[in-house]
């Protein structure tokens, strides 16, 4: 409530930092904490209380590794991105179109053809012509197996969240 926690996360990157163990001050504890807020109170407590540092200590790693993995994710998207963004590009007059529903992918990585129509405001042939184009650059996958009412996953983005 007064700032003090949010202070000390900001203070702990820049100490790392300082001490050579992070190239820059780039890790973000705050969404850990965030996400796992009764278990950072009770870790809080535990060293208020019985002074158990160790308690803190383990919580704390388990919040760099967290902060870790999210990192490497947000630098695989970036590579993803620029990979398709180059893909998109040689595609030839759909580019434009392709770069489009790529970024619509992004936000909204399982859609039906429908989908993509609305959002690029696009006719329906249109839009199956470059969802056939985005699954032979094995961009897009169709999951349904069905002739009718297909959907089709953004899955090189979805299994960057999964490893």
């Amino acid at each position: 409530m007064d700032g003090n926690g949010r202070i000390g996360r900001l203070l702990i990157p820049l100490y790392l930092a300082s001490h050579g163990l992070l190239a820059k001050p780039s890790l973000y504890l705050s969404d850990f904490f965030e996400r796992n807020r009764a278990s950072y109170y009770d870790a809080l407590m535990q060293v208020w209380v019985s002074n158990d540092l160790i308690h803190w200590v383990r919580f704390f790693l388990s919040g760099v590794a967290s902060a870790t993995k999210e990192r490497e994710v947000f630098r695989q998207i970036l590579v993803l991105r620029s990979e398709l963004g180059q893909t998109a590009v040689g595609i030839g007059k759909r580019a434009t179109t392709a770069r489009q529903a790529l970024n619509f992918l992004y936000r909204r990585s399982v859609i039906e053809a429908s989908d993509l129509e609305r959002a690029l405001e696009v006719t329906t042939p249109t839009a199956n012509t470059l969802i056939r184009t985005l699954m032979e650059k094995e961009i897009l996958e169709e999951i349904t197996g069905q002739q009718r009412g297909r959907v089709y996953a953004f899955n090189r983005y979805l299994k960057l969240f999964l490893s």
